[in-house]
């Protein structure tokens, strides 16, 4: 490549401002799974102190971590879909707690925020399954097979 310094540099640059969206990066992902793993066995042991949070069972689905590993955002359900709202509220009145736990088990400049959301998948997962089964999509498949078979 020929060029001053600066043209190479902005080519550069482009090169990667158009991945800028591509998904999280492999640090990203490494650190989304240990907060999860660490989040899922501080819940499950009970380490937290408060009775209604301890008595839920929450399953922590994912975690998605920010480019600069500031905000972490925990995708939980508890166990049955019971209660959602309930145990969003414990977690969110808990945050502090939390944060704390899973920073003292982690060797990360920062301490991330972490923010708690519904993990919705098995929602419009069973969503999908009950469109598939529908008369009207079975029927409208079955004359994609026909129509395809000529």
């Amino acid at each position: 490549m020929q060029g001053t310094g600066k043209g190479l540099k902005c080519e550069t640059m482009a090169k990667n401002s158009k991945f800028a969206g591509a998904g999280p990066s492999q640090r990203q992902l490494r650190v989304g799974e240990l907060i999860r793993r660490t989040l899922s066995e501080t819940l499950s042991r009970g380490e937290i102190h408060d009775p209604d949070l301890n008595r839920m069972s929450i399953t922590v689905s994912e975690v998605r971590v920010t480019p600069d590993l500031r905000i972490a955002t925990a995708f939980v359900l508890p166990l049955g879909g019971k209660d959602k709202e309930e145990a969003l509220a414990a977690l969110a009145r808990n945050k502090g707690e939390i944060r704390h736990l899973i920073t003292k088990q982690m060797s990360v400049k920062h301490s991330p925020d972490i923010r708690f959301m519904l993990d919705d998948t098995f929602d419009r997962m069973d969503e999908t399954n009950r469109l598939f089964a529908s008369e009207a999509v079975r029927r409208d498949l079955a004359k994609d097979d026909d129509a395809g078979a000529d």
